[in-house]
């Protein structure tokens, strides 16, 4: 895989990704931007994970944050 945005960007590009490969839009029920649905309770925000699939597609996963301040963009080969 190449061309991943910088960290600080990826949040931006996984949405643009997951809306133009859904049409552009999706319905969501208001709950998912409550708090506890796109952070944890001590405000933390949730961190992308890239992993490479076998057929050359991507799977695009919300995983807990690392600890610290050095979270970036991690890239899992299976």
């Amino acid at each position: 895989m190449s061309g991943l945005p910088a960290p600080a960007d990826m949040s931006h590009a996984a949405l643009i990704a997951v809306l133009m490969h859904h049409g552009g839009s999706m319905d969501l029920p208001a709950e998912a931007f409550e708090a506890d649905a796109t952070g944890t309770a001590d405000g933390t925000h949730h961190a992308v994970q890239l992993a490479t699939l076998a057929d050359g597609g991507v799977r695009l996963s919300v995983v807990a944050r690392p600890p610290g301040p050095a979270a970036g963009i991690e890239v899992r080969d299976p």
